[in-house]
């Protein structure tokens, strides 16, 4: 299965030759760049990509997340930040097998601030690399290597495994139509009054990420796509008969 590796608005250049080097190193060529913060084929980044150098073309630019998202039915978000309490932190190790099971996009935060909590939101399972304490911060590019490496090493026994694993459950929604639900959602919430407007923001992030983590197939996303629309359905037919 593919891997794509997302980059939330990097700031270094060199970082991301060095990134467009190692995920080549690995045979990875699917990247998605967020508001790129640097000359993504600048002469810094070129430098560092050396004999790949032809993928920093290759990077998709979008403008906000969830374009860069598109097609994958898993996303992993990556963090540094040890104190999300709601929030469960996994290794490379227990996390990066899965993203072998399906369309799989990696997504990493800007070099000084990381991933925003409304983009943590929109994955599925959260990764983090056992560093010190006394200096945890991994540099960028050393990130997507070590998480490149893990993916690479993954024998063939364990794809077989996975292979295995996948036609025993259905496939898993993508993105996109997770997204549309919980659009539909947010819409309804707001016309019943269980959101307001000022609040809507912060209470859909967190249904948003009950709805990720649940990791639901197309099938049941269809399903509770269906009950809102339903429901929207039924609010206008009693607005209808309310007309005089």
């Amino acid at each position: 299965m593919s891997l794509r590796i997302v980059l939330v608005e990097p700031a270094g250049a060199r970082n991301v030759g060095a990134i467009a080097r190692v995920m080549m190193n690995f045979g990875l060529t699917d990247w998605a760049i967020v508001r790129p913060r640097c000359e993504v084929q600048g002469e810094e980044a070129r430098q560092m990509a050396v004999h790949a150098a032809a993928l920093l073309a290759q990077a998709r630019i979008v403008e906000d997340l969830p374009s860069a998202l598109l097609g994958c039915e898993r996303v992993v978000a990556t963090t540094g930040q040890r104190d999300l309490r709601d929030l469960p932190l996994e290794a490379p190790a227990q996390v990066i097998p899965w993203l072998r099971q399906g369309p799989a996009a990696l997504v990493f935060g800007r070099e000084d601030s990381g991933l925003q909590r409304s983009e943590l939101s929109l994955a599925q399972r959260y990764l983090t690399f056992p560093t010190a304490a006394a200096y945890p911060s991994l540099n960028l590019s050393q990130a997507v290597g070590l998480c490149c490496y893990h993916y690479a090493c993954m024998s063939d026994s364990a794809e077989a495994i996975a292979s295995e694993c996948s036609r025993e459950t259905p496939p898993l929604a993508a993105f996109e139509q997770l997204h549309g639900y919980t659009r539909d959602l947010e819409t309804l919430l707001l016309r019943v009054g269980y959101l307001h407007p000022h609040t809507a923001a912060s209470r859909m992030e967190k249904i948003r990420a009950i709805a990720q983590r649940a990791t639901l197939s197309t099938e049941e996303v269809a399903l509770l796509r269906g009950m809102v629309r339903q429901l929207t359905w039924a609010l206008d037919q009693d607005k209808e008969r309310d007309r005089p």
